[in-house]
């Protein structure tokens, strides 16, 4: 029987390889997103289409009502975007609280209930200047817990932690993949805005492999 996997699938190009990474080492995915208030819901909208070409089993969760808990992020509330790299300081706007925290708990939670061995987690290196809960100690530090909180232990596997979205890039476009099925822009606007610091490193990571982003822009 193939073993069982939860994708944490965002709807975005990072998730969007992990989930195929999955697929290609042979597990049976069951890829989990979350709506929990983003501006950019429109990546959800991306995941559905992307699981039923795949003809995987897919759940949207809404989660929406942690807002009344934690707020304070541009992605979740009234608050400009900022534009330009995730390098700069003013990106930190974009951090949601404890978010991949929480999110990984019910990841974990719902891949006990399926006896699934693992759930995949797209964190990688370019997001560890600003987002605490994408770096590799945090990471580790789930998995310990991960190990003793159930009776079956999960292992989460983010098999980009070390490396940046342009090597995660290489990686799905070596796999063939279309990412015209993703979105990144954290504006969920009908063209991708090419100013935030997702479009910002996503545009970067195209031009480092020499290649198009299929993805239409304001600018």
């Amino acid at each position: 029987m193939t073993q069982k996997v939860v994708v944490i699938y965002s709807g975005g190009m990072d998730s969007f390889t992990v989930l195929h990474k999955a697929i290609k080492d042979g597990y049976q995915v069951f890829p989990l997103s979350f709506d929990y208030g983003q501006r950019h819901k429109k990546e959800l909208d991306y995941a559905a289409r992307v699981c039923k070409q795949l003809n995987v089993h897919h759940k949207i969760v809404d989660i929406s009502a942690i807002n009344q808990l934690i707020g304070g992020s541009s992605l979740t509330a009234d608050i400009d975007v900022p534009e330009g790299h995730y390098a700069e300081e003013s990106m930190k706007q974009t951090v949601v609280p404890n978010r991949n925290m929480i999110l990984l708990s019910m990841a974990v939670g719902y891949a006990v209930s399926l006896e699934a061995d693992k759930v995949y987690y797209g964190a990688h290196s370019g997001d560890h200047a600003i987002y605490p809960d994408c770096r590799p100690e945090f990471v580790q530090k789930m998995n310990d817990v991960s190990a003793i909180a159930n009776y079956q232990p999960v292992e989460i596997y983010s098999p980009y932690l070390t490396v940046s979205k342009i090597d995660i890039l290489t990686d799905g476009l070596k796999m063939g993949l279309d990412y015209s099925q993703t979105w990144t822009c954290y504006n969920g606007r009908e063209k991708a805005c090419g100013k935030c610091g997702a479009c910002q490193e996503r545009l970067e990571a195209f031009e480092k492999n020499a290649s198009s982003d299929p993805l239409e822009y304001e600018s």
